[in-house]
Parts: structure tokens; C-alpha cells; sequence
């Protein structure tokens, strides 16, 4: 094998790797992406739950302060 052929053979190999960590930097990525979206929407939810439980704690708070029965 020559120089400039295995010059040639190197490079390609050079070109498969980096065109395999390529894929797998994608693919990382869109995991990472995926997993943000989903978490944004989770915590999203828990959002809502706690400010509707806070607004019950305060609902509770003022009437006990005012001395009301709960109905």
C-alpha cells in the first residue's frame, strides 16, 4: 500500500469516526432536549398544584383568623 493510500484509508476512517460521534452528539442532544420538555411540562403541573394548594392555605388561614366555620 502506498503512502497516499493509506493517507486515503486514514482519512476515511477519520471521517467514520467523527461521522459516528457525530450521530451520537444528535442523538445525546435530543435526548437532552426530549427530557427538558418533559421535565419544563412536569414542573409545570406541580406549578399548578402548589398555587392552587396555597390558595386553600390561605382560604383556611383567613377563616380561621376570622373565627368562621369551615363548610
Amino acid at each position: 500500500m502506498s503512502h497516499n493510500q493509506r493517507q486515503i484509508h486514514q482519512d476515511w476512517a477519520n471521517r467514520e469516526y467523527i461521522e459516528v460521534i457525530t450521530a451520537n452528539i444528535k442523538r445525546i442532544t435530543d435526548f437532552l432536549n426530549s427530557f427538558d420538555m418533559s421535565c419544563r411540562s412536569r414542573l409545570a403541573v406541580l406549578n399548578e398544584k402548589l398555587t392552587t394548594l396555597e390558595r386553600r392555605i390561605d382560604y383556611l388561614e383567613a377563616c380561621v383568623t376570622k373565627g368562621e366555620t369551615l363548610t
